[in-house]
Parts: C-alpha cells; structure tokens; sequence
C-alpha cells in the first residue's frame, strides 16, 4: 500500500496555506485559484486548523456573515486532524471515512509539508488495482 510521502512525491511542490488573521474571501479566493476544496490555516508559521468550502457554506454564508470581515480563524475546522508521510493510504481513507472529512494536512516534525484529498486517495487506490490486474494477465497469459 502507498504511503503519503509517495502522494505527495506526485503532486507540486509547495502548500497553499492561509492565516488566522486573513478575510475568508481571500482563503476562498485562493481556493479557487488552484481548484482546491480547503485550505491549511496557519497561525505563526504553525498548523491551526483548516478552513473547507464546508466551512465557508456553513459558517459565513448560512449565518449572513461577510466574507471580507470574517477571518479565517473565526471559521477553521480545529483541533485539525493531520497524518504524518509515513501513513498509508488506507489508513488516511479510513481517517477520513470516520471523522467525514476530504482532506488532511501531512505533519512531519511539527512542520506542514503538504495536504492529501480523498480524491488522492482513491486515485492511488484505483493506480494499485489498475497494476495488480495487470500483474494478474500478465501471470496468466503467462
């Protein structure tokens, strides 16, 4: 089974990230920048949350809140729930199943190196079952 170092060894470098202090409209703006459903909230350069489109729906729109003066803090999913890169994939869907949740920020010694999706996920899984019937034609043409 892959492990989240492998995941995220495929995908750009670098983490797209907002702070506590900045205007939901600029998370979601960011968001929509790089087609991504959630963003890592930092607060002095440290994991503090990480705020959805869930969150932006739930917590700015349905309360009649304004994106511009609502910060990012106010809304942040927290605790975050994060995995290390060691982790498998198995282990970040069965994570994410459980708490219902699509994303996760990969932590590796206190430090946010990147983020995993479900969508990651069932792609890595689909790619392994993709090569096991492969393997399994080829063993049996063989």
């Amino acid at each position: 089974m892959r492990t989240v170092r492998q995941l995220l060894a495929a995908k750009p470098a670098g983490v797209i990230t907002v702070d506590t202090g900045e205007p939901v409209r600029t998370a979601i703006q960011r968001m929509a920048e790089h087609f991504i459903g959630a963003l890592p909230v930092l607060e002095n350069g440290r994991l503090a949350g990480i705020v959805s489109e869930r969150d932006y729906a739930r917590k700015v729109v349905l309360m009649g809140r304004n994106s511009l003066e609502t910060s990012c803090g106010m809304i942040m999913s927290a605790p975050v729930i994060s995995v290390g890169p060691q982790q498998t994939v198995k282990d970040c869907m069965q994570i994410m199943t459980d708490k219902r949740i699509r994303h996760l920020p990969v932590v590796e010694d206190g430090k946010l190196v990147g983020v995993i999706s479900i969508g990651d996920c069932v792609k890595a899984v689909i790619d392994e079952q993709k090569h096991e019937i492969e393997d399994l034609r080829r063993y049996i043409a063989g």
